[in-house]
């Protein structure tokens, strides 16, 4: 199988300039960096600007004053070791601290800090958890990225799973497809494992996280291909990201081409406040209507992806912005409120959903410890 080779130095990126790696150094120093040559090829280096190297490539301005580091308090949803529960029937196990490149947006940038262990290579724990807890029927491996994981130590945590009669699907949040398509496509175990343990009564779902359409490649779409011959159904989710897809044109080209492809647009998310994110941020009511104009060109497909703020009480769905007014429904719901419409202000610089006057009335901050 041939292995892209990662680059953790930017000092070792020769298409910036001796200024820019100097530059970016005391990002990086906060701030972990890794990518591939394959993800760097796809990169227009003569363009500033250009929107896969904003993706991989820090910036100074992760270095502003902005955000939190865990803006949806995740903290609070831990139920064992890597393990969260937050909504009723999905639990999550947090398999790996490594991803195949790191996102500059990443909302869980803090797990790769050197004192931050949240996940766990041991998920017995979590397991057992699961076990006693048969509500739970979809279990979502997340990170990190699950597939960067060897496929032994995936084939492993993927057979556990099958032994608990109540989880009938499994999700794998990656995104690997894009940045390492091989990984799939040229791995037969991998392939293998996901014909053994996708079945018609019990799916594997891998839930893509395909930003922008020129990650969609020759190399990924076999990869789409591949995992689809062994039975993966394919869902993807990517936040509304200023600088890399906060276009309708190309919103609209990534809802086309996923859906020619046979990913299933499924969660456009407003980026969360995470600190460093500052370069990625987005009023609401611009959010809105861009998703709108692009969901207006594309198929009927496209068109079923819903736009959400996945806030610490539960996955908000915007349904409208209108004349200085959002309406939002609670999509999942920590407490149980599934559905509850909410109808507030939403002023022109509101980005987040506690941006919002009147929001607050409508949660509160939840105590540690998940469902448990």
């Amino acid at each position: 199988m041939s292995n892209p080779k990662f680059i953790i130095d930017i000092n070792k990126i020769e298409q910036l300039t001796p200024e820019e790696r100097q530059q970016l150094q005391a990002v990086t120093e906060q701030f972990a960096f890794r990518v591939n040559d394959y993800y760097l090829g796809l990169i227009n280096w003569d363009d500033p600007h250009d929107p896969i190297r904003k993706l991989v490539i820090p910036s100074t301005d992760e270095l502003k004053d902005y955000g939190q580091w865990d803006a949806s308090a995740e903290e609070t949803n831990y139920v064992a070791k890597g393990t969260q529960h937050k909504y009723k029937t999905t639990a999550l196990l947090l398999v790996s601290e490594i991803c195949g490149a790191y996102c500059r947006y990443c909302f869980r940038k803090r797990l790769f800090l050197e004192d931050v262990h949240e996940h766990t290579v041991d998920v017995s724990e979590g397991l057992e958890y699961i076990r006693q807890h048969p509500e739970i029927n979809n279990v979502l491996l997340t990170g990190g990225d699950p597939l960067a994981l060897s496929t032994t130590r995936l084939g492993a945590i993927l057979q556990k799973l099958r032994e608990i009669p109540h989880v009938k699907v499994i999700r794998i949040g990656s995104k690997i497809p894009v940045f390492n398509p091989m990984r799939i496509y040229e791995d037969e175990n991998l392939l293998e494992l996901f014909r053994t343990y996708s079945s018609p009564d019990q799916r594997i779902y891998v839930v893509t996280h395909v930003n922008h359409p020129r990650e969609i490649t020759p190399q990924a779409r076999l990869g789409f291909q591949a995992m689809h011959d062994a039975g993966v159904i394919l869902v993807n989710q990517t936040p509304i990201l200023q600088g890399i897809n906060d276009d309708a044109d190309v919103l609209a080209e990534l809802l086309d081409q996923l859906s020619w492809a046979g990913v299933n647009p499924y969660y456009f998310f407003v980026n969360r406040p995470v600190i460093g994110n500052s370069s990625f941020v987005l009023p609401l009511h611009k959010i809105y209507k861009m998703v709108e104009e692009a969901k207006s060109k594309t198929s009927g497909f496209g068109k079923r992806v819903r736009l959400v703020m996945s806030h610490t009480s539960g996955k908000i769905e915007i349904l409208a912005i209108e004349n200085g007014t959002a309406y939002l429904k609670y999509h999942q719901s920590r407490d149980n409120d599934y559905g509850k419409m909410m109808i507030l202000p939403c002023p022109d610089d509101a980005a987040w959903f506690d941006d919002l006057p009147g929001s607050e009335q409508h949660w509160s901050a939840p105590d540690k410890g998940g469902r448990a």
